[in-house]
């Protein structure tokens, strides 16, 4: 039993090798029959490995000579396809005289720009009086006139020590620039306060050295706006004439120069008591001054010694004023005689009219 079993596993052993012998046999046979052209599945594997193993690989170290050579030549191989190709866009050469054109056109583009001149500061001195009625409304006025002025303007309003506070809150309500200034003393005659009043803002202009046109504006004044305008023109002095109005009268008086152009040859004249008087009455909104004649005088070929002696600024402004004519300059200067300022009368609760020193506030 034992040796037939033997022989059994045997055979089986020898059946399978054939079998296999077989097999293989059979696919080479047919593998012959394949075609050689295409490559087969079995050889991507190694043409992967070789192109890694291409990439992976040190590659020789070239010589900066080497690279120089290299480049020269591409660029000579690449130059006349260059220049070919830029020949037909070659700029026009430009004219020998195109820069004197650019700097032509440039100065008439700075000749066409608006130039822009600063305005001369105005200085506005308004005097104030306790014994007038109407103080509180023409103030208020005056000051809706002057807050339509451009600037840069101050407006120095002086009056009175008073236990009223009402000249400093229409002040602060009207958005200008002002300063206020108050006095102590007591004057019978309106005409000497007026003058103080005067004489103070004159001093405080002269402390403060404040550059600029000074302008006695009355509370009675009426203005043309176009006035302030004259106004920033003025180099030293200037005079122009006004209209002086009463209420319920027909006539008006006209005082302040006869001009030719911008030249004072005279005066309009109203009956004088002195009529001896060389120098014509002027009156005090009929004309302006550079202020620098205050607190520099040399500079307009004065001396300081005149101005040290007159103890009155307000007198030693008209005197200089009325020194020489020649100084003087009529605004508006195309024509003087133009009226661009009214200086009116108001009547009074009883029906008598003001008198002649509330004109010239």
């Amino acid at each position: 039993m034992g040796i037939t079993e033997r022989s059994k596993k045997r055979v089986q052993l020898w059946k399978r090798a054939v079998v296999h012998f077989a097999l293989c046999f059979v696919m080479g046979f047919f593998t012959g029959f394949a075609p050689t052209g295409k490559a087969s599945i079995f050889a991507r594997p190694a043409v992967f490995s070789s192109n890694i193993s291409d990439h992976l690989s040190p590659r020789p170290v070239e010589s900066p000579q080497q690279v120089a050579a290299d480049v020269n030549r591409s660029l000579i191989a690449e130059t006349p396809i260059v220049a070919m190709a830029a020949a037909p866009a070659r700029p026009k050469e430009r004219p020998e005289n195109s820069r004197f054109i650019s700097q032509k056109e440039e100065q008439q583009e700075e000749e066409k720009e608006p130039k822009l001149t600063p305005r001369r500061f105005i200085i506005i001195v308004t005097p104030t009086s306790t014994k007038n009625k109407f103080k509180s409304v023409l103030l208020r006025r005056l000051a809706n006139t002057i807050r339509l002025v451009p600037q840069p303007l101050l407006w120095i309003v002086v009056e009175a020590k008073t236990e009223s506070n009402g000249v400093s809150e229409a002040l602060r309500k009207t958005g200008i620039m002002y300063r206020h200034l108050v006095f102590k003393e007591n004057f019978t005659d309106t005409v000497a306060e007026m003058d103080h009043q005067r004489n103070i803002a004159l001093k405080h202009i002269e402390q403060h050295k404040l550059s600029g046109i000074v302008h006695f504006a009355g509370l009675s004044n009426v203005y043309d706006l176009g006035f302030f305008d004259q106004l920033r023109e003025i180099e030293v002095f200037g005079t122009w004439p006004m209209a002086l109005l009463a209420a319920n009268r027909e006539k008006v008086i006209i005082e302040g120069p006869v001009c030719d152009s911008s030249q004072v040859i005279g005066w309009h004249l109203k009956k004088m008591k002195n009529q001896t008087d060389p120098r014509p009455p002027i009156h005090i909104s009929s004309f302006a001054f550079n202020s620098s004649i205050l607190w520099d005088p040399e500079r307009w070929g004065r001396t300081s010694s005149l101005q040290s002696s007159s103890q009155n600024s307000i007198k030693f402004v008209k005197e200089v004023v009325l020194e020489d004519e020649t100084k003087l300059k009529g605004i508006p200067p195309e024509d003087c005689s133009k009226i661009m300022l009214w200086s009116l009368r108001f009547h009074a609760a009883g029906g008598a009219t003001t008198t002649k020193h509330q004109i010239n506030q």
